[in-house]
């Protein structure tokens, strides 16, 4: 197992640790695949320019999908505090970047969560972590938002959780119907935000806003 760390660090002996790991026995068998996938679309893969692809897609695929190597609880977990606050809490335009298992093809585009807490509150940067890991796992955006919601609901117990996410999907804008502009948004709500409509009126509000 080669293991790189990228320097964020680890919050603590059960945190989360970002890495970028390859595993020989996986990038051996991938690659194997791969440079069969060239030579049947007509491709010569031991050429100078596609001598290395191969290899190269194994890793990054393992990259892209390293979100099945992680618990997003323990992300939360890692830093939850005890506090007296029970306002709601914003994260906006989180960058996301994913799969679409349908077709292996990217799609990407921001989340926006929220929650309200009672009595622990978590790091704002796990947050945006349990969106990566999510993320980089072959998805569809529909389950993305509910696993983002529900792990935060469940690891937290917040009054409520909020989750929105829009997304540009390549297998719409690169194949298919070809639409380029295109955008899907999906959303998930529990408490306050699904049974009140004034506060998640307020969550859409400040997600669109530009504040200053």
């Amino acid at each position: 197992m080669k293991i790189i760390n990228d320097g964020i660090g680890s919050d603590d002996a059960n945190g989360y640790m970002r890495i970028d790991s390859y595993d020989d026995e996986k990038t051996g068998k991938i690659a194997s695949i791969y440079k069969q996938v060239l030579e049947i679309l007509g491709e010569d893969p031991e050429r100078e320019g596609l001598a290395l692809t191969p290899e190269r897609v194994a890793k990054s695929l393992q990259f892209l999908t390293q979100g099945y190597l992680v618990k997003p609880a323990d992300i939360i977990r890692s830093a939850m505090f005890e506090e007296d606050y029970k306002e709601m809490v914003i994260v906006k335009d989180i960058d996301l970047f994913s799969l679409c298992e349908h077709h292996m093809i990217p799609f990407i585009g921001k989340a926006h969560v929220a929650y309200i807490p009672d009595r622990y509150i978590t790091g704002l940067s796990k947050i945006a972590r349990v969106v990566e890991v999510f993320a980089r796992r072959l998805q569809v955006q529909e389950r993305l938002t509910v696993q983002i919601r529900d792990c935060i609901q469940e690891t937290l117990n917040p009054l409520g959780v909020a989750v929105v996410i829009e997304a540009k999907h390549m297998c719409m804008v690169m194949r298919g119907i070809q639409k380029q502009n295109s955008v899907t948004t999906t959303s998930a709500f529990t408490g306050d935000f699904l049974n009140n409509i004034s506060t998640r009126e307020e969550f859409i509000h400040l997600i669109g806003s530009k504040l200053t």
